[in-house]
């Protein structure tokens, strides 16, 4: 399996990163993404990717922190998108939800993001939440411009964008909200996906699936995303395992 989405530099896995990144490879979990959510914790994200065989990473910034980040430039990604194991940008996109950073703010740091993943020929890790109907436009006019390997993750939108981002190219990650009884919505949606273009994600320390909702997530978790996504598709549990880390392996552009 592949785990295309954790946030390993997240704190609550400070006193215990070895031992998630353990439990996860006794249970099948053979890579992973460590995804930069600032600029300035890609350091710490790059020295977790470095010390651990599998481990890849991202570099860019989340909209909640779009507003730290007023003078980004597609310069300040130079350094790092050439870097051994860097292998996407974002995770970006706009999140009208909380409204941590203001929707200039989200903007302008999401279509700079954009254009460093054309530019450096990498996918673009987009995170949309109560932003469907702009997340779709922004992407519609980058993708007129040139081609773009998107991916959208942790998939909770509607069927606009799903299918807007589906005639682009682009993949869909599922995580653990596939499992909770009250996304119906969610699973009504993913069904529309082709298999070819799903990925797993935990998104840890974040939406642990049932049944250990309530508890920190971690990839040691990702077998039960896949089973909610293999009872929604009808098919074996081993087939979507397959499946999926072969299409992650895709889009990433990981031959492992």
């Amino acid at each position: 399996m592949f785990d295309t989405h954790v946030n390993f530099h997240n704190e609550s896995f400070e006193e215990d990163l070895d031992d998630v990144i353990g439990r996860a490879r006794q249970i099948g979990v053979r890579n992973f993404v460590a995804i930069c959510d600032r600029l300035d914790s890609f350091d710490q994200v790059y020295e977790i990717t470095s010390n651990n065989e599998g481990v890849y990473c991202s570099v860019g910034v989340h909209p909640h922190n779009a507003k730290d980040f007023q003078e980004l430039s597609t310069s300040d990604f130079t350094k790092f998108i050439t870097l051994p194991k860097v292998v996407a940008i974002g995770e970006t996109g706009l999140d009208f939800h909380r409204n941590y950073s203001s929707e200039t703010d989200q903007i302008r740091c999401f279509k700079v993001q954009l254009e460093v993943a054309r530019e450096a020929n990498l996918p673009v890790i987009v995170h949309t939440r109560v932003a469907d109907a702009l997340t779709t436009k922004i992407l519609e006019e980058e993708y007129k411009k040139a081609p773009l390997k998107i991916l959208l993750h942790c998939y909770t939108s509607g069927r606009g964008l799903l299918e807007t981002g589906l005639e682009m190219g682009a993949y869909v990650s599922v995580s653990g909200i596939l499992s909770f009884p009250n996304a119906r919505n969610v699973r009504e949606v993913i069904r529309l996906v082709p298999i070819d273009r799903l990925l797993l994600e935990t998104d840890a320390p974040y939406l642990a699936p049932v049944p250990k909702r309530g508890r920190r997530n971690e990839p040691s978790y990702l077998p039960f995303v896949a089973e909610s996504l293999a009872r929604l598709l009808e098919m074996d549990v081993e087939t979507v395992k397959s499946i999926t880390q072969q299409n992650a392996n895709t889009f990433f552009g990981i031959s492992t």
